[in-house]
């Protein structure tokens, strides 16, 4: 009788328990193809953005950051409707995530300032990769644009590491941007000088092939100084050959003025001495 009576518990207990199994075995092997599905044709999507980023000539730093972050975000939504479907409450889950979210994003105030200052770069793009910029105080070629923070290469080849965040609401000068620049040349002559003879020597330095013709280089007087008179001599460049040509005309223009008799003064100063009457 008691082993009739167990094997009668048994079977009500696995009369019970199989519906049970049934029912949750097929949610979990349901919610298990989903992901393994849902997993991947996200990698897949996140692969095609990337594609259609490039096609569009996007910057490579923009297009690995969209394609991760997208990746990122698909995933965590898979997780979540993936857990409700094996019967896991997601609003609890949800607010458990946005608990996190709000207590890390207090503890890392400054990285998150640094982290939205990267995106706006990376999305606004005020400079690019090889682009020499000034800013914060430094001056540097473009290295790489992390999410967190730019790294430039000075001229004298150091590291300078900028946070995003200070660089994206600061003033940023880029001499990359524009295909051409100005080069203002100032020089100062005596006030006896010939100023005509002074600008017309000034325009055969600009007589070079790496100037520009339009607009035309241009040799004006630009302002009447304490012991020197400063002729300006403007010209157009190509924004690569700006340093080549400044120091061109710091290197030949003394020699060529001197050779025209134009001599550029030092400051001086008169001093004048006025004696008193004679003592009685």
């Amino acid at each position: 009788m008691d082993l009739n009576a167990e094997v009668d518990s048994l079977v009500k207990a696995s009369q019970a328990w199989i519906p049970m199994i049934m029912e949750y075995g097929s949610r979990v092997l349901l919610a298990v193809i989903t992901l393994a599905i849902g997993w991947w044709l996200i990698n897949k999507l996140t692969q095609k953005l990337g594609g259609l980023l490039a096609l569009r000539n996007a910057d490579l730093a923009l297009q690995g950051f969209i394609s991760s972050l997208a990746n990122i975000i698909l995933k965590v939504l898979l997780i979540v409707s993936v857990a409700s479907m094996i019967g896991v409450e997601t609003t609890s889950f949800v607010a458990a995530i946005g608990a996190a979210g709000l207590a890390i994003g207090l503890a890392l105030q400054g990285s998150l300032a640094n982290f939205a200052g990267g995106v706006l770069i990376l999305l606004f793009r005020p400079f690019r990769i090889g682009d020499w910029i000034e800013a914060q105080g430094t001056a540097g070629t473009v290295d790489s644009i992390q999410i967190f923070h730019t790294i430039l290469r000075t001229g004298d080849n150091k590291t300078v590491i900028v946070p995003n965040g200070v660089l994206s609401n600061g003033i940023i000068t880029n001499t990359n941007r524009q295909p051409t620049r100005k080069v203002v040349f100032d020089v100062g002559v005596d006030y006896e000088a010939d100023l005509q003879k002074a600008r017309e020597v000034l325009l055969e330095l600009a007589k070079d092939s790496r100037i520009m013709t339009e607009p035309a280089p241009q040799a004006v007087i630009s302002t009447l100084g304490d012991s020197s008179i400063t002729v300006s001599l403007r010209v157009w460049v190509k924004t690569a050959d700006y340093w080549d040509v400044m120091f061109l005309f710091n290197e030949q223009s003394r020699n060529r003025l001197k050779t025209a008799g134009i001599e550029i003064p030092f400051p001086q100063r008169v001093v004048r001495m006025v004696q008193d009457a004679a003592v009685k």
